[in-house]
């Protein structure tokens, strides 16, 4: 008989949440083969067995926070015959309901339970989906999924959520808060994720000195060495030419000239950063994580972009490890992608600096004495002023500028 327990997840991470058990009791399960996904403050998780048998006791259900080191499943030897199942997840401790518990109890269903607890196991769909039907109260194996292969998305339970109802169901439902019961408003529980998220981004709001100075760039010359070199550039190396590369090698060539907006400020010292581990901001279905690019100073733009790329698709997969995402000393953030014509972003963690990109906008500038058209970017720079003073941070801005409205410079000075 061997156990499952959580493992160590990193220095700073002590607790998880079951996402979705990938086996089921009485089914095998082979040696090193993943049983369960833990979602934790940054990643997914996936677990291994470390023998090979037949699952017997699930000890935590999905939804569940669980502790590293404690013991969520027992798989032994057997023929595969089922053992217990998965402890059924409970909404509220039970000394704050007892007269619910009372109520309920001499009228249960447990054959329509197991049934539909059994057929919504069966049914394939990605964790935050099985996420958001368990809190909503919903079989995934009613929803109909837009995926050709059958995996239910989150999309498709918002929309089986939206859809009409033919007629109310029968079955009785938990009291509800007064604003829920005429369905103007719903009431659905944060992700582990996001709760994170918001709990980090109001720290470092109370804990820092944050401040913003924006500037703009004239992306003429970027766009048209891109629109140049883009085919060569992707037969050559087999990933595409975009901006963030030439954003990522101007912001180390800034770095360098600046180097205080690559430290970190810890008590009444300043750790000062000789390395260039530049954060690439990617939003995903549960939030932002801010996967790393190594060594940016010392790889070039085809290096740099074949990083994006790779991180960006592991991020949308699920597949981010906590090495993917430590050890940063700077950010870069694109609201541009989603048409943001303008913002402050908020730092990452304990760096003192967060680049921010916005969309490109045609709009009318003076070029000397005339009036032209230009592409246009807004960008901005949010610092912890404890450490970064107007001058540096104006002129970090500036070496931006200058270096993409001269970009063959940035092969000379990243």
């Amino acid at each position: 008989m061997a156990e499952i327990k959580v493992p160590e997840l990193a220095e700073s991470i002590t607790e998880g949440t079951i996402a979705q058990w990938l086996k089921q009791p009485g089914e095998t399960v082979e040696k090193g083969e993943f049983i369960v996904e833990l979602e934790t403050d940054k990643v997914n998780v996936e677990v291994i067995s470390e023998e090979a048998g037949v699952v017997q006791e699930l000890l935590a259900a999905e939804g569940d926070t669980v502790e590293v080191g404690q013991v969520i499943a027992i798989v032994g030897a057997g023929s595969g015959a089922p053992a217990a199942s998965a402890p059924a997840k409970t909404e509220a401790p039970a000394a704050e309901a007892p007269v619910q518990e009372a109520a309920s109890a001499p009228t249960p269903a447990p054959q329509a339970t197991e049934e539909s607890s059994s057929s919504s196991d069966r049914t394939i769909a990605s964790p935050a989906a099985r996420k958001l039907a368990r809190e909503k109260g919903i079989d995934l194996a009613a929803i109909s999924p837009v995926d050709p292969m059958g995996r239910v998305r989150v999309q498709d339970v918002e929309a089986h959520t939206s859809a009409p109802k033919a007629a109310p169901a029968p079955a009785a439902k938990p009291a509800a808060a007064p604003e829920q019961e005429d369905g103007r408003a719903t009431r659905e529980k944060m992700s582990r994720r996001r709760q994170t998220i918001a709990k980090r981004l109001l720290e470092v709001r109370q804990n820092t000195a944050m401040l913003t100075t924006f500037n703009e760039i004239d992306m003429t010359n970027v766009m048209a060495l891109r629109s140049r070199k883009k085919d060569k550039f992707f037969e050559d190396h087999d990933v595409r030419l975009g901006f963030m590369s030439f954003f990522t090698k101007a912001a180390v060539a800034a770095l360098k000239k600046y180097p205080y907006v690559n430290s970190e400020l810890d008590g009444d010292e300043l750790i000062m950063k000789h390395f260039y581990d530049v954060g690439i901001a990617v939003s995903t279905e549960e939030g932002l994580v801010v996967p790393i690019v190594r060594d940016a100073d010392r790889k070039n733009f085809a290096e740099i972009e074949a990083d994006i790329a790779s991180l960006a698709k592991k991020a949308r997969d699920k597949k981010l490890q906590l090495s993917d995402m430590s050890g940063g000393s700077f950010t870069i953030t694109n609201g541009g992608v989603f048409g943001s014509l303008m913002s402050t972003p908020i730092l990452n963690g304990t760096q003192v600096g967060i680049l921010g990109m916005h969309t490109i906008q045609k709009r009318p500038v003076a070029i000397g004495d005339q009036i032209e058209i230009r592409p246009m970017m807004y960008i901005a720079l949010s610092y912890d002023h404890r450490v970064i003073d107007g001058k540096d941070s104006v002129g970090f801005l500036k070496t931006i500028k200058e270096l993409l409205e001269n970009p063959e410079d940035l092969l000379l000075e990243s």
